[in-house]
């Protein structure tokens, strides 16, 4: 018997791996992040679609959390997709998430979320300050999918008008089509051009680190990932026209839909008069006309916990082919076409941080050899 491979653990920093437990824990929530505009947060409620509508109660149970994902009955085979994002969007951290780790992201999916670590919070909470640097938080009670999904595309029209006319936004919502599955996300911050030269907007990520140091090439690569994953659903916005129809029917939505008096109230205090659901996505697709591709070039922005101070600046250009080479892997696996995978021999060092580790078959072989 020769001993196991001794696992890399120097090139992580705790906040880093804080950062990507925060994506699988994101990825795992049974609903997206709250809604948030330069001028709102959806409060708590449950989100009824057009079918749901009669119900008096929606389940949260999401995930099973006894037995083993590999002895699961073959009638729970069915693929990831469809357990978990039936009728929903896949988030952009369902893809980073997947991208780090296979078989993580499915025990995350199948035995719940890790509990929050105190990186986790210190993290989100520079996120939040970052946010309230540019953004105004108003509540906004909402009673189903249509005006959920009717304040946030208020919040991308407020969020891209602050765009234009102060040259910078946060935490701006995005949906689109990505190789032929519905997808959204959040941008963390979309600049203007300081020169004039350009009217194509930056997209930029903020990340925080623990430790003063700079990130592996592993964790940048899952930064691109996003950035590119976000670059992708802006252009599409801009550049394409919305299937509304498509829309409508994946996410069983009525356009006729009447919004509450709460919903029709915050949109006229943005000095737009909308009765319907409907009347919000004519208002958004007009928005987008409005708007430019983004810039081929992007920025991850890596600063220190402790102070904000900047560790490194990194810009990277937009590689379609890569992007979609990365798309259609991450596909594969969601949508059921292929077993999950573990990380390469070169990452194992991801191991030593993955809460799952004692479970998980990969580990076990490592220590048998």
């Amino acid at each position: 018997m020769r001993p196991a491979p001794e696992l890399r653990v120097e090139i992580v920093s705790d906040e880093e791996m804080a950062i990507i437990e925060a994506a699988l824990a994101a990825a795992a929530s049974a609903t997206a992040r709250p809604l948030l505009s330069a001028a709102a947060s959806a409060t708590a409620r449950p989100l009824l679609s057009a079918a749901a509508r009669g119900a008096a109660t929606i389940s949260c149970a999401a995930y099973t959390t006894a037995g083993d994902i590999e002895d699961s009955p073959p009638s729970q085979r069915r693929s990831l997709l469809s357990r978990f994002r039936e009728r929903r969007a896949l988030a952009v951290t369902d893809i980073t998430a997947t991208e780090w780790c296979d078989k993580q992201m499915q025990f995350v999916l199948e035995h719940g979320k890790p509990e929050r670590t105190e990186a986790m919070k210190a993290g989100s909470e520079r996120h939040s300050q970052l946010e309230e640097e540019v953004i105004e938080r108003v509540d906004v009670a909402i009673r189903s999918a249509e005006e959920s999904w009717a304040v946030k595309f208020m919040n991308f029209i407020v969020g891209t008008n602050q765009l234009l006319c102060n040259g910078m936004t946060r935490e701006l919502p995005v949906i689109g089509v990505v190789e032929g599955s519905w997808m959204v996300g959040i941008i963390d911050e979309i600049q203007m051009p300081v020169d004039d030269v350009s009217s194509h907007p930056i997209l930029v990520d903020t990340k925080t680190r623990f430790k003063p140091t700079i990130p592996s090439e592993a964790q940048k690569r899952n930064g691109r990932l996003q950035l590119m994953c976000y670059k992708y659903l802006w252009d599409s916005s801009v550049g394409e026209k919305f299937p509304a129809e498509k829309f409508f029917s994946y996410f069983d939505l009525d356009p006729n839909y009447l919004l509450s008096d709460d919903v029709k109230l915050y949109i006229s205090s943005l000095g737009f008069n909308a009765k319907n659901f409907g009347d919000v996505l004519k208002y958004y697709k007009i928005a987008c006309h409005t708007l430019s591709r983004s810039q081929e070039q992007l920025t991850l922005r890596y600063e220190l916990q402790a102070d904000h101070s900047l560790l490194e600046e990194y810009k990277f250009s937009y590689d379609d082919w890569w992007f979609k080479d990365q798309i259609q892997e991450a596909l594969s696996f969601w949508l059921g076409a292929r077993e999950p995978k573990f990380v390469t021999e070169e990452e194992w060092w991801k191991c030593k941080f993955c809460k799952f580790a004692p479970n998980c078959p990969k580990i076990a072989s490592i220590s048998r050899c």
